[in-house]
């Protein structure tokens, strides 16, 4: 497996019965994104969002500042 193979996984978190979404932050460092895609659909489509928007988006998670549902 390279670096141009998405390797996906789901967060430890996300124990709720398969709801979820995946990521594959390996390609953050060589290519700049981190694709995401529903881990219920694995031949369905994939984002791919700026790897600097992702890590914004994650902190912002770890923050609290997205509040909650």
């Amino acid at each position: 497996m390279t670096t141009e193979t998405p390797r996906w996984f789901t967060s430890s978190y996300s124990n709720n019965g398969g709801a979820c979404v995946e990521v594959a932050i390996n390609l953050a460092t060589p290519h700049g994104i981190v694709p995401v895609r529903d881990s219920k659909d694995a031949a369905g489509p994939v984002l791919s969002v700026p790897a600097a928007a992702f890590s914004t988006f994650v902190a912002g998670v770890r923050d609290g500042e997205l509040g909650t549902v």
